[in-house]
């Protein structure tokens, strides 16, 4: 069972809490910014529903039958719209996230925000700690790359989206008040980078681990959220299977399942799905059909002098022509790209 409460004292929660505990269960508590859910464990069955919606403070307590429970659409029927910087992501607003794979120089950051800006994209991605499969490739500018993009993000007024590998790297990532947190892929299960990004008051994109099943991408996102941080976006990135043509297999599937599961806004990664830039408009508007919230698109202001997966990224005139081309998109199913 989960209780949902919603701006409650202290006291409320404690006799929640209390309730819970004469029953023989434990509590988990998870503060959010607008709500307070607090989660029973162990054997439910003993605790009844109308018992807890009458105690003050409560706005409804539900038995929850999925493993995940604070993301399941169960007891959250509408679409979440998460608020980044004014920015909405989900609802009938779609957002398109573009940047460089990797932070290089500050010209090169600076010519990559302004073509960010220049195509109408509203949030800008770009990486400066770099998960590589081989030790000896490119491993991201660091701490000074967070600078270079903050600066060259701010020039543009657009947030700026970074992945996170290490619980070391946060106190850095706040400090130069990195707008969303990625957690990537190899890291979707690293439970104790989950359980303090949960703990900060960031959106987070978490990324489909290349062999997740969405069962365990959901109950990742469920660390994240009983920690407290419910402003959590899913992004497909691609899965891993047998075929080697292209870089992964883009799950399109993956979007309805969790549009039907969760209540959070779904995201795609089109640009890490295919590993090749004439792949990426063909899934960014297969995605953008299927009903995703938004992209994930990498753009080079020079691709061919990338440091990183400059086979996948766009030129600023082909963001320009996408971007068009999803607007199109969006308008047929009774969305909006602005």
């Amino acid at each position: 069972m989960i209780i949902v409460m919603k701006a409650p004292t202290d006291e409320q929660v404690d006799l929640v809490v209390r309730k819970i505990k004469e029953f023989g269960l434990d509590a988990n508590i998870s503060r959010g910014t607008e709500r307070t859910v607090i989660g029973a464990i162990g054997d439910e069955r003993k605790l009844d529903q109308e018992l807890f919606e009458s105690l003050p403070g409560v706005e409804q307590a539900l038995h929850i039958v999925k493993p995940y429970k604070i993301v399941a659409r169960e007891w959250h029927k509408e679409d979440t719209v998460i608020d980044i910087k004014g920015i909405p992501l989900g609802g009938k607003e779609i957002q398109i996230i573009s940047g460089p794979c990797s932070v290089e120089t500050q010209a090169q950051m600076d010519l990559s925000a302004q073509g960010v800006k220049a195509a109408g994209s509203r949030l800008m991605r770009g990486g400066a700690f770099k998960p590589r499969t081989s030790p000896y490739s490119f491993q991201g500018t660091g701490v000074e790359g967070l600078d270079i993009f903050r600066k060259a993000a701010d020039k543009q007024g657009l947030p700026i989206v970074t992945e996170l590998m290490d619980v070391r790297q946060l106190d850095a990532f706040l400090e130069y008040g990195v707008d969303v947190i990625q957690i990537g892929t190899r890291n979707m299960q690293n439970f104790d980078l989950l359980k303090e990004v949960g703990k900060v008051n960031v959106p987070i994109i978490l990324k489909r681990g290349m062999s997740a099943t969405i069962s365990e991408w959901l109950m990742a996102a469920e660390y994240i959220a009983a920690g407290g941080n419910h402003n959590i976006i899913f992004c497909e990135r691609g899965i891993r299977t047998f075929e080697t043509y292209y870089r992964n297999v883009l799950d399109v599937t993956a979007i309805a399942v969790l549009k039907k599961e969760t209540h959070l806004p779904v995201i795609v990664d089109p640009s890490h799905a295919g590993g090749k830039a004439w792949m990426v408009p063909a899934l960014s508007r297969a995605a953008i059909a299927a009903g995703a919230d938004g992209l994930l698109v990498e753009m080079h202001p020079n691709p061919c002098e990338a440091w990183c997966d400059a086979d996948q990224a766009l030129n600023p005139q082909e963001l320009i022509n996408l971007m068009a081309e999803l607007r199109g998109i969006a308008h047929v199913i009774g969305r909006e790209i602005l």
